[in-house]
């Protein structure tokens, strides 16, 4: 669960004071799949880098999964970001050099995971994308859709409480964007907790829920009635109900 209460992010531009975030309140299910909206300068991108502990917020408070991560360090932040939150960025984030399975392994040797497991963790991953014919390829050697899809394995593979989507669409044509978001859908039957920033409304009707950010407020907070779901569910390869025992030392170790 995430649970964000009063939050406030300010920056300073020359003499002015940006309130980006102004005492922001929301609260996210475990396994609820929400898309964020809003215009440039809206504050969607400040609340995405709360949420991923990309960011600290100047006052209010940040729990997630019962544990209040809102006062931990930066190496606590990281910590967390490499245990509880997958990362889906615009811009794929590969390395050009390493091939598919190398990319997706690659948070599971920051974790300290053994190579055999890892090797094995990660091709569950890629097969769960339909990638298991293109381990070996570099991302040089795939399409956007399949880069993508890279990256999605690779935010799987540490069973995260949260994917984080940054705009996941924006660098595909519109028949890929729309195979990606279909995925998304195969994840959130999972069990997974999706979070979904976007300015394209076709992409944050694919989600159930929809929050609208307006000059560092939420100005809706709209469940979707019309999300389309079809298909099968494929089994679950998401987040544990409740804060894993990591998150949980990092919170009683403050």
């Amino acid at each position: 669960m995430i649970v964000l209460h009063e939050i406030s992010r300010r920056y300073q531009m020359g003499g002015e004071t940006i309130h980006a975030l102004r005492q922001v309140s929301v609260r996210i299910q475990r396994g609820e799949y929400v898309a964020i909206m809003g215009p440039s300068g809206s504050g969607k991108s400040t609340l995405m880098n709360v949420l991923g502990c990309l960011d600290t917020a100047d006052g209010g408070r940040y729990e997630l999964n019962g544990v209040d991560v809102s006062g931990m360090d930066d190496n606590q932040l990281a910590e967390v970001r490499n245990k509880e939150i997958g990362f889906v960025f615009q811009t794929f984030n590969l390395l050009p050099r390493s091939n598919a399975l190398h990319n997706v392994e690659l948070p599971l040797i920051y974790a300290g995971v053994t190579q055999a497991e890892r090797k094995q963790i990660a091709l569950e991953a890629l097969r769960r994308v339909g990638l298991e014919d293109r381990i070996h390829h570099k991302p040089n050697e795939m399409s956007g859709g399949q880069r993508q899809r890279v990256a999605i394995a690779r935010a799987l593979v540490t069973k995260p409480s949260i994917i984080l989507a940054d705009e996941p669409t924006g660098n595909l044509d519109s028949r890929t964007g729309a195979e990606i978001m279909e995925l998304f859908e195969e994840l959130s039957r999972q069990g997974n907790t999706i979070l979904v920033v976007t300015h394209e409304e076709d992409v944050a009707r694919h989600a159930r829920r929809i929050l609208r950010i307006r000059d560092g407020n939420i100005a809706s907070d709209d469940v979707v009635a019309d999300a389309g779901r079809s298909g099968a569910a494929l089994p679950a390869i998401g987040a544990d109900a409740v804060a894993s025992p990591a998150l949980k030392a990092l919170g009683e170790g403050r």
